[in-house]
């Protein structure tokens, strides 16, 4: 019979947010796949757990999935854990789930910290509807691509960002979308945990004179919503003349100039049919 694999959440940074499921659950398991070994050993030692462990990160996931599998579906237990927060979520363990649902082995998730909607939580930036988007590429053209693919986005947007390369992402962020408001929220539930809610171009500034140090999450304005021009009656009615000088009737051109403009139809048929104001129609 096969075993269970459980998602474990684990502390962003304070131990004491390790819940007593979590602690259950790792206490139980045969096995615990971690992404860094020595991270993880820290977190057991703290709560007196002795477990095997056996690493599983990017690199190396593809043979070490097969392995971890292999022995839930042989009947032992495993705990998947990533440095910190919720594998699988911009984490090790995306695909190490997606594999274990397809061979049929039961997936059990042990909710924990998330550094996304923690930092959302207090970014004070709109929080009923928002966009996870990771880290952005080093790579500058797939950079470029995936600004200008969100540069429209009307939620709110979270990104993960490393100290080395936070000032560039902002200046290139700065660069695609024009000035957004921002909170740039750093180290996490750490000592030096804080919240600098901001505009792209200030912050620019500041951290070109101010060196970023820490794990940083920006919490991004969404793309402003267009500004709806409402077209003059006089405008619309031009376009009607137009369309009737060109062999329309009043009527059709009052329906297209109406779906072009945004002005009712019926006034400007009104303005359109006035005496002596229509021109004519080409025969």
């Amino acid at each position: 019979m096969s075993g269970t694999l459980y998602i474990v959440g684990t502390p962003i940074g304070n131990l004491g947010d390790l819940s007593p499921r979590a602690v259950e659950i790792l206490r139980s398991v045969d096995f615990i796949a971690a992404e860094d070994t020595r991270v993880t050993l820290k977190l057991l030692t703290h709560f007196g757990i002795k477990k095997p462990l056996i690493s599983y990160f990017e690199h190396n996931k593809l043979e070490r999935g097969e392995v971890v599998l292999s022995r839930v579906e042989a009947g032992e237990n495993c705990a998947q854990v990533s440095d910190a927060g919720m594998p699988a979520i911009s984490d090790p363990g995306e695909l190490l789930v997606r594999q274990a649902h397809e061979r049929g082995i039961p997936v059990v998730a042990v909710p924990g910290p998330s550094a996304v909607v923690t930092a959302l939580a207090v970014s004070g930036l709109p929080s009923g509807r928002f966009t996870f988007e990771g880290f952005l590429s080093v790579n500058k053209k797939s950079r470029r691509e995936h600004l200008e693919e969100v540069k429209q986005e009307r939620r709110t947007m979270v990104f993960y960002e490393a100290p080395h390369k936070l000032l560039t992402t902002l200046t290139d962020m700065l660069a695609a979308w024009g000035d957004r408001q921002l909170s740039l929220v750093r180290e996490l539930t750490k000592i030096h945990e804080e919240v600098r809610r901001t505009t792209l171009a200030e912050a620019v500034q500041y951290y070109t004179e101010n060196p970023p140090r820490g794990e940083f999450v920006l919490v991004i304005a969404g793309a402003p919503k267009p500004e709806e021009q409402e077209t003059p009656l006089e405008d619309a009615v031009e376009l009607a003349r137009s369309l009737v000088a060109g062999g329309s009737s009043a009527s059709s051109a009052a329906r297209e100039a109406a779906a072009a403009t945004g002005c009712r139809k019926n006034a400007i048929y009104k303005e359109l049919t006035a005496e002596g104001s229509a021109p004519k129609r080409k025969q």
